[in-house]
């Protein structure tokens, strides 16, 4: 993980403790050992339980403690990769094609590469949990209410710390995000 030394990864499960506590949150030691241990593993933490327990306020409360930012996709269903990981800005796109016949200078193979490039990408927050300089923590709220094929296309970006444009390649995390995921078991995760 990439924290910056003012605010470091805790130390112990002790240290969980004490750190959740800053933010007023109480957090009994079973769940500071299983969060302790998905920091220091850098793996997802799965969180199931009923509503209202606190699933959430536990990563906005590690996201305050650490001052990191917090990217939320809360789950739902239908829920796709445009709305969690990108989409292309066809609107920018739209422009630079106009552009381009406007000046009589259509070079198709310039002109798809640039309609393609990563600054014609808007970032949801999977990918914007990859190209942060610090580790956020990542919040996939309610993933049981999310379609099966979701969970298996966040299989890459869990599993790998990255995630493949297919127009542009794989992306891969410089500071991977902590991951916190939900579920209030509405199905089978």
């Amino acid at each position: 993980m990439t924290i910056d030394s003012a605010n470091p990864l805790p130390a112990s499960v002790d240290a969980v403790i004490e750190l959740l506590a800053s933010q007023d949150y109480v957090c009994d030691r079973r769940l500071a050992t299983a969060l302790f241990l998905a920091l220091k593993l850098q793996r997802p933490l799965f969180l199931e339980g009923e509503p209202g327990v606190g699933k959430t306020e536990l990563a906005k409360a590690l996201a305050g403690a650490l001052d990191a930012l917090l990217l939320r996709v809360q789950c739902y269903e239908g829920l796709d990769v445009a709305q969690t990981a990108y989409e292309w800005n066809v609107a920018r796109q739209m422009i630079e094609i106009r552009l381009a016949e406007a000046a009589h200078d259509v070079d198709h193979d310039r002109l798809a590469k640039n309609l393609y490039a990563r600054d014609m990408l808007i970032e949801r927050p999977l990918l914007q949990a990859l190209t942060q300089t610090r580790s956020p923590v990542l919040l996939i709220d309610e993933l049981d209410r999310a379609d099966e094929p979701f969970d298996a296309y966040l299989l890459e970006v869990l599993a790998e710390n990255q995630l493949t444009i297919p127009e542009l390649g794989t992306i891969r995390a410089a500071a991977p995000p902590i991951t916190l995921i939900t579920s209030n078991r509405t199905r089978e995760v």
